[in-house]
């Protein structure tokens, strides 16, 4: 998450929005949050006792703040492994200002395109990458917790699809070391998990 941090610098958005641009990018890889969802997160949306993050609200195309798209999409996000952590420290340095986290010089909520053009095409521009939009840091959460054994079930409930089907259009190739793990050979030439 350093490599985002140090590739977003830039000499015209100021340090306060760089900082929380990058805690936005840092979060939305963490979590797997939809960005309505983390344009959507309050202060008391945060619990730092238990790392998690209640979801509640999100934000619409129009900028408006109102319910989640879904029943599946209420839910408690688990920040419990070191990326999770990572992003939770981030959002202390937010926890005294009141209503929205990620918000605008006027007190509403970001907009995504502002997010794109000012923070995330700019850093990937320095990094050498191709331009991508905020679901790139959803789909490589998935990707993560996947090839961290994280249950199937639990992955499409943090996440909140509503199938397994819809979890499976987030999963990439699995690499070969991984693949040649899974199918170990005994002495005996039968397959055994490692």
């Amino acid at each position: 998450m350093r490599i985002v941090e140090r590739a977003h610098k830039s000499e015209t958005l100021g340090e306060a929005r760089q900082e929380l641009y990058s805690t936005l990018f840092l979060l939305a890889a963490a979590s797997g949050l939809p960005i309505g969802e983390l344009l959507a997160l309050r202060s008391d949306d945060i619990d730092f006792d238990s790392s998690t993050i209640r979801v509640d609200e999100s934000v619409d195309r129009l900028g408006q703040i109102g319910p989640c798209k879904n029943v599946a999409a209420y839910r408690t996000v688990v920040l419990a492994d070191k990326q999770g952590q990572d992003a939770i420290r981030a959002l202390k340095r937010y926890i005294d200002q009141d209503g929205l986290i990620f918000r605008s010089k006027r007190g509403g909520p970001l907009v995504e395109n502002t997010i794109l053009v000012q923070g995330l095409h700019p850093a990937l521009k320095n990094l050498g990458f191709s331009k991508a939009g905020m679901h790139a840091f959803r789909r490589g959460c998935n990707r993560r917790w996947e090839l961290s054994r994280i249950s199937p079930a639990v992955i499409r409930q943090q996440m909140e699809h509503a199938s397994s089907e819809m979890t499976s259009i987030y999963t990439g190739e699995i690499p070969v070391e991984q693949v040649q793990k899974q199918f170990q050979l005994d002495s005996n030439g039968a397959t055994v998990r490692a």
